[in-house]
């Protein structure tokens, strides 16, 4: 209520009271849902987030930096991003752009990078200044077809241009890359697959709309990280797929060697997805030197351009396999991939199972297809339309010169060439602007040509609109030829069985000598110390 005061001063009308618990309800609903579609969950049909979203449609659209032109600052694409798309700190955006460019982070990169765009160790990237960027080859694929109205547009945030809602990707970006974030009440956490297998599974959707969940394992073994290593156990992998939620354990890919003066090392070449390696390492010699893990000499990164190499000197009466078992146990050589597949559809986030993630990105792809026929097919009419008219032109060449040539304005030419031959606008307007060389035989012939391949195309065009299995062929023929250009084999190895830890794994398996005392007492002696 208000106070006399209040009223007296004029306020009476003008403050509206609320409840403030209300106020406050709908103001948190707001902001979470804000959250929810606007920031931290990828789109079903892309795979992508808008920040990411709006980084590659301004690399493309507006910086024109496609795989074939030289690499720009990243401060200027940066700058572009926030002026006209994201109106956001500036970090944000150059740490969704660094993730984009970093080959330990996507399995298949969207963005190249020179410069310093940071290590597997967590160091940071170079400032936007010193690097520079642009997209790689298989961006291109994901930007193929956006200027010919595949998709819808909406304002960008002070509605002076506009920007794509999603982008129209011949690329399952939302399998093959995966995704993380965090939003209010809910997060998202997808795993990388390879996109031969996810290309396959794709395949098989269009072939079968009905196809089982359980049938598209068959081709989807499992997440494919691009830090390779090992998943072990199906059981998690197959859960995540089938649901849309699981447990994927994943493990360091280790090998045992000896050093030249005959001691055993652990060495190991791939470490799990999203493991930083110092802090590892870090963790590891902590362990050793406050005794938590027997065995161990000393531990040494030896990784270089070629690729990663940590070495673990055993002491000399260690058992590598009891220690890697106690690596594993204990360190981050062995950790889990929590999958919680949740994305938006149509602006709410559900959570997807393997099928639905499929069966949105070839929704997706069907209605680019039939969008983009329908504007290659106005775009062939409108050809066809004015090479007709300069066609009637030539063959009617000296009353068309004579017409022109009496009109005293280009108006009125026009006119009269519309009414003497039965011509619109638009082809009488390109009859004037028709250069002299047009005349020639060549000329006729390059038209007679044109018009006979534009009508092919237009029925060609109308069949496909008419045919869903045409249209579906067209999705499967581009996803096959995505597969022969940007596959690749599979870098994570799958273990099917696998047991959880039991005590005699962490214990050598050597032989000993077992006393019983007539007191009941019970001791175990290693044999070799009768030796």
């Amino acid at each position: 209520m208000l106070t006399e005061e209040e009223k007296n001063a004029g306020l009476e009308g003008r403050i509206i009271p609320v409840n403030i618990e209300q106020q406050m309800k709908s103001a948190y609903i707001d902001y979470s849902m804000s959250v929810i579609v606007s920031r931290a969950l990828p789109d079903a049909r892309d795979g992508l987030k808008p920040v990411h979203r709006r980084i590659l449609y301004d690399m493309s659209a507006e910086l024109g930096l496609y795989s074939d032109k030289p690499t720009r600052k990243s401060a200027r694409i940066v700058g572009d991003v926030l002026g006209k798309f994201h109106p956001h700190g500036d970090s944000s955006v150059y740490d969704a752009m660094v993730r984009m460019a970093q080959e330990w982070s996507l399995r298949y990169p969207l963005i190249f990078g020179q410069g310093n765009f940071g290590s597997m160790d967590g160091d940071s990237p170079a400032a936007m200044r010193y690097t520079e960027a642009r997209m790689r080859k298989i961006t291109d694929e994901v930007m193929a077809d956006i200027d010919k109205e595949t998709i819808d547009w909406t304002n960008n945030f002070d509605d002076t241009m506009k920007e794509p809602t999603v982008l129209p990707t011949k690329i399952p970006l939302l399998l093959v890359n995966g995704a993380s974030g965090i939003a209010v009440g809910m997060a998202t956490n997808m795993a990388p697959h390879n996109l031969g297998e996810v290309i396959d599974a794709c395949c098989a959707y269009v072939d079968n709309h009905d196809i089982e969940c359980e049938e598209l394992l068959q081709y989807v073994k499992g997440p494919d990280f691009p830090t390779g290593g090992i998943i072990y156990g199906y059981e998690g992998v197959r859960e995540a797929l089938m649901t849309g939620r699981g447990r994927v354990v994943m493990r360091a890919r280790t090998e045992i060697e000896h050093t030249a003066s005959g001691r055993e090392c652990i060495v190991v070449t791939e470490i799990p997805y999203m493991v930083n390696k110092a802090e590892m390492i870090k963790k590891i010699a902590d362990m050793i030197n406050d005794k938590k893990i027997e065995g161990i000499s000393y531990i040494n990164d030896e990784s270089d351009r070629q690729g990663l190499r940590i070495v673990i000197i055993l002491k000399q009466d260690a058992v590598a396999s009891v220690v890697l078992n106690t690596l594993y146990k204990n360190t981050p050589l062995q950790t889990s991939f929590p999958v919680n597949n949740i994305a938006l559809v149509h602006g709410r986030p559900y959570l997807l199972n393997l099928r639905d993630m499929i069966r949105h990105f070839i929704e997706h792809r069907h209605d680019v297809v039939v969008r983009r026929t329908r504007f290659d097919l106005q775009k062939a009419e409108e050809r066809l339309h004015i090479v007709l008219g300069l066609l009637i032109a030539q063959d009617n060449i000296d009353e068309v010169i004579h017409t022109i040539r009496a009109a005293r304005t280009p108006d009125e030419a026009k006119t009269a060439l519309m009414e003497k031959f039965c011509l619109s606008e638009l082809q009488a307007s390109a009859i004037i602007e028709m250069r002299l060389r047009a005349l020639t035989g060549l000329e006729h012939g390059k038209l007679t040509a044109e018009r006979d391949e534009l009508q092919k195309q237009i029925a060609y065009f109308n069949e496909v609109l008419r045919s869903e299995p045409l249209q579906m062929k067209i999705i499967k023929d581009e996803l096959l030829e995505m597969k022969e250009k940007y596959s690749d084999e599979r870098r994570t190895e799958i273990v099917y069985a696998s047991e959880e830890f039991n005590p005699e794994d962490f214990y050598a398996d050597d032989e000993m000598v077992i006393t019983i005392s007539h007191m009941g007492y019970i001791k175990r002696t290693p044999l070799a110390e009768y030796r």
